[in-house]
């Protein structure tokens, strides 16, 4: 068992399967020693993630929601690098969050998939980010959010 994979497991974490594209995309793309994961929309057991954050959905909501974003991008990289001990550093998230004109709290929602990465991966978890609000995201889901990752 992999370094990640214990870690995992000693969190009580299960990934979810990696996602299949939703429209004319790859998933990720490994890059020389970069690997690009696509955006993860919010998704839980029951399905899709939906609402807007300042019109119905909490900051916990969000949070939440970006919680299973990042759920997703690790089984992502764990579909393409075969083993979450390759992933060296997480580089980048940028994440979009489906909120009304007047919510300012996109960083916080953001947050929900920024520790799930500290959790897991560890110092090597920290990463540059940018946290952007959006009118609207794909399928009407709550938020989305893309990674890069440095690999071994």
């Amino acid at each position: 068992m992999s370094k990640i994979d214990a870690r995992l497991l000693e969190l009580g974490i299960e990934l979810p399967a990696a996602p299949a594209p939703a429209a004319n995309y790859v998933p990720y793309v490994l890059s020389g020693n970069q690997l690009f994961v696509s955006g993860q929309v919010s998704a839980g057991p029951d399905g899709l993630i939906l609402g807007k954050l300042g019109d119905g959905l909490t900051v916990e909501d969000g949070a939440a929601a970006a919680r299973r974003c990042g759920l997703s991008l690790i089984a992502q990289a764990k579909a393409a690098l075969g083993d979450l001990d390759r992933v060296a550093r997480v580089v980048k998230l940028v994440g979009f969050v489906n909120s009304t004109a007047g919510f300012g709290d996109q960083p916080k929602v953001v947050n929900g998939c920024s520790d799930l990465m500290v959790e897991v991966f560890g110092d090597a978890g920290r990463h540059a980010r940018s946290a952007v609000s959006a009118a609207s995201l794909p399928f009407g889901v709550a938020v989305e959010i893309e990674a890069i990752f440095e690999v071994k």
